[in-house]
C-alpha cells in the first residue's frame, strides 16, 4: 500500500484551496508551470532530476482517514473543505522534461494542467522534490565534467536527512555518478554500492597493521585501504605489505590531494603496485575536482559539497500559475513584482542549437504546439494516470546525451548560464 503524501505540503496551499471553494474558482481549468528565473552563478545549464518520483507522489497524494482526523482536529480547514480533500485525486494532465534533460531558466520542467483547486495544492511537494533532487544532479554532472572520466562517487548519507540521502543518491547516479555509499539507495533503484572501512575501524586495533590484516582477511587483496589515518606514506607502505602488490588500492582523505596523490602514486610504482587506484575525498566540488585534473587521481568520493555548501546551491524553483480558464478559454496571467515577475501564458519549449526556444500557446494541446528543434516536454499524467517513463539506466543514459549536446563553454567550472528565449 502506498503511502499518503498529502501532508507533505505548506498549511497555505490547503487554506487556498478552502478559499477557492468558497470564492468559486476551485474548479476553474488552470495551467500552473514549474521553473526556475534564473540559474545558480557560474552554472550554464541545470539538470533535471526527480520527475519520476513527483509523479509518483502527485499520484500518491490522497487524504486518508488520519489525515483528515488530523485536519479537522486542528481547524486548519473548513468542513467543505475536508469533504473536498477526502475526495481528492489529480485528474488532470502533466507534462515535463525527460530526467536528465537540461534546463535553463523559465524552461518549463513541469506544466500542471487541471481545476484551480487539484493543481494548487500540488506545489509543495512537487517543489520540494524538483529543487532537491535537480540540485543534486546539476551540482553531480558538473563533477562529472571536471572529473574528466575518472569515477565519481556519491558519498553524502551521512550530511543529510536519512530519506533526503536516498533522493539524493538517486539524483547523482542520474548525472553520472558511478556508485553510492547508501545501501537502502542500491536497494530502492540498483545503484552500485561501495564501501570498505572508516578511521575509525584503523583506530579501534591497536596498531594500523592489524586493522589492515583485518580488512585483507575480509576482503582480499582487490580493495581499497584507507591510509590518512596517522601517516600517509607509513599507511600505503603497510597496506602494500599486508595486500601485496595486487593491492586494490588507496584512499586519502585529508592533506593536499595534489601533493599526496602524487607522493602516493610514486610510492605505489616504486614498490611495485602500479595498477592500484588511488581515490581522494574530503569536502570535494567541481572547481576543487578541476584544480586537480592534472594530478594521478582514479576516482573522487563526494558527499558534503554535494548535499550542502558550495557545491549544492539551490536549483530555485517556483511553481506558478501562468493561465486561467476564462469564458470557455484559456488566459494568461502573469505577476509584476518586482524581481519576480513571471511571464504569462502556457509554454511549450524546444532545445535549438544555442539557446531553447519558449513559444507561449493556450489554445492547442501542448503536444500540439508547433515549433523548431527538439520538443522538450513529454506527458508524464493523462487525466490523473500516469504515462510510464524510463527506467533510472535509460535516464542517466539519456542525461549523458543530453551533456554530449552543449558546447564545451558550457561545461566548464565558470560557464555563463544560458538562457530561454520566449516567442508570445
Amino acid at each position: 500500500m502506498n503511502t499518503s503524501t498529502a501532508l507533505f505540503t505548506d498549511r497555505y496551499e490547503l487554506t487556498m484551496v478552502d478559499a477557492a471553494l468558497r470564492s468559486g474558482q476551485a474548479t476553474r481549468r488552470s495551467v500552473f508551470e514549474l521553473f526556475t528565473r534564473s540559474l545558480p552563478p557560474r552554472r550554464g545549464y541545470g539538470v533535471v532530476a526527480g520527475t519520476a518520483r513527483a509523479i509518483a507522489a502527485a499520484v500518491d497524494f490522497t487524504f486518508g482517514d488520519g489525515e483528515l482526523a488530523w485536519l479537522e482536529a486542528n481547524d486548519i480547514v473548513s468542513p467543505p473543505a475536508i469533504e473536498f480533500l477526502a475526495d481528492y485525486r489529480f485528474s488532470g494532465d502533466m507534462w515535463g522534461f525527460l530526467e536528465g534533460d537540461l534546463y535553463l531558466a523559465d524552461s518549463p520542467v513541469l506544466t500542471v494542467e487541471a481545476p484551480f483547486a487539484e493543481a494548487v495544492v500540488l506545489e509543495t511537494v512537487l517543489l520540494s522534490i524538483f529543487n532537491h533532487d535537480s540540485a543534486v544532479a546539476s551540482a553531480v554532472a558538473r563533477m562529472v565534467d571536471a572529473a574528466a572520466g575518472r569515477d565519481v562517487i556519491e558519498g553524502g548519507a551521512r550530511r543529510a536527512h536519512e530519506t533526503a540521502a536516498v533522493a539524493a543518491a538517486r539524483a547523482a547516479y542520474l548525472a553520472g555518478a558511478t556508485a553510492t555509499s547508501n545501501l537502502q539507495a542500491g536497494r530502492a533503484y540498483g545503484i552500485p554500492t561501495v564501501g570498505t572501512i572508516g578511521h575509525a575501524f584503523v583506530l579501534a586495533h591497536e596498531t594500523e597493521r592489524r586493522a589492515f590484516e583485518a580488512q585483507h582477511q575480509l576482503l582480499g587483496p582487490d580493495t581499497t585501504y584507507l591510509v590518512d589515518t596517522f601517516d600517509i606514506e607509513t599507511g600505503i607502505r603497510t597496506a602494500v605489505d599486508v595486500a601485496g602488490p595486487a593491492i586494490g588500492g588507496i584512499r586519502i582523505d585529508s592533506g593536499d590531494l595534489a601533493i599526496e596523490s602524487n607522493d602516493a602514486r610514486t610510492l605505489l610504482d616504486g614498490l611495485g603496485a602500479t595498477d592500484a587506484t588511488i581515490i581522494v575525498s574530503g569536502d570535494l566540488d567541481e572547481w576543487s575536482i578541476a584544480a586537480l585534473a592534472d594530478a594521478p587521481i582514479d576516482g573522487y568520493l563526494v558527499g558534503t559539497n554535494l548535499i550542502t555548501g558550495s557545491g549544492h546551491p539551490t536549483a530555485s524553483m517556483v511553481y506558478k500559475l501562468v493561465a486561467i480558464e476564462s469564458g470557455g478559454r484559456l488566459q494568461s496571467v502573469n505577476k509584476r513584482s518586482i524581481g519576480k515577475g513571471t511571464v504569462g501564458g502556457r509554454k511549450a519549449a524546444f532545445r535549438l542549437d544555442d539557446h531553447d526556444l519558449l513559444v507561449v500557446d493556450n489554445e492547442r494541446p501542448l503536444g500540439q504546439v508547433p515549433g523548431p528543434g527538439r520538443r522538450l516536454q513529454v506527458p508524464l499524467i493523462r487525466n490523473g494516470a500516469a504515462v510510464g517513463l524510463p527506467p533510472l539506466e535509460t535516464s542517466r543514459s539519456w542525461c549523458r546525451s543530453c551533456l554530449a549536446e552543449l558546447p564545451d563553454a558550457a561545461r566548464r567550472p565558470d560557464a555563463l548560464p544560458t538562457e530561454s528565449r520566449v516567442r508570445v
